[in-house]
């Protein structure tokens, strides 16, 4: 029986592909060098933020907070990801999201969606809003299973009757000991491989609603549920 759901949220939730990114390309930066640096392994994830930030501040020293909400100015949820969530909140199911994205941005996708619980990564700000630097980590982008455990411990729930989505590689470290995972509109074709290496679902369309034969067998998401 289905209990929990973990959600990645760029690029599952939200109709995106990174809240990072969605930075750079408001200030005009990339992190091409650094990301590589990341993924490799040779740089930890609080390294990477302040990376991230310091080339931020290289084109406008004093950060707002204000300006980091304009970035996402325009971006919306994925589509069914409402009717997917509130489905499965109406079966008594626990829906949480699991993201190492930006939390101003996973906190308001949260909001909207009314999950139960969630977690990202973020900035700290002084008591005015301007950005001092990056938070201590929260979410582990290689080790979001972490998270799940802990999830998982904190509810009493049973693995079995947990499962992870996600779009990009890293999420599959979601997929803890008994637990199962869906990988969704794949971020590249790295994911795609690796996604059928693990042997899990992919879901390459980009609508919610086509994970739901993978929740429940046999089942395709109700038209009468469907509120676009």
């Amino acid at each position: 029986m289905l209990e929990a759901i973990v959600f990645d949220c760029d690029g599952v939730l939200a109709d995106n592909r990174s809240s990072w990114q969605t930075i750079h390309e408001h200030f005009g930066t990339d992190n091409n060098e650094s990301l590589a640096l990341f993924l490799a392994r040779e740089i930890s994830e609080a390294e990477f933020v302040e990376d991230d930030i310091r080339r931020w501040r290289g084109v406008q020293p004093d950060i707002h907070r204000d300006d980091i909400m304009r970035c996402y100015g325009g971006i919306g949820l994925m589509d069914g990801a409402r009717d997917v969530v509130s489905e499965l909140q109406a079966r008594g199911v626990y829906v949480a999201i699991i993201s190492s994205g930006v939390d101003l941005f996973v906190g308001a996708i949260a909001s909207m969606l009314k999950v139960d619980d969630w977690a990202a990564n973020g900035f700290e700000w002084d008591e005015d809003d301007w950005l001092l630097g990056g938070l201590p980590t929260r979410v582990y982008s290689h080790e979001k299973g972490l998270m799940v455990d802990k999830l998982i411990g904190i509810n009493g729930f049973n693995p079995a009757g947990v499962v992870s989505v996600g779009d990009y590689s890293t999420d599959l470290s979601m997929q803890v000991v008994g637990s199962r995972f869906i990988g969704f509109n794949p971020a590249s074709q790295r994911a795609i491989s690796d996604f059928e290496n693990a042997g899990v679902p992919i879901v390459v369309e980009k609508d919610l609603r086509e994970i739901w034969p993978h929740l429940y067998a046999g089942e395709s998401f109700l038209d009468s549920n469907k509120r676009n």
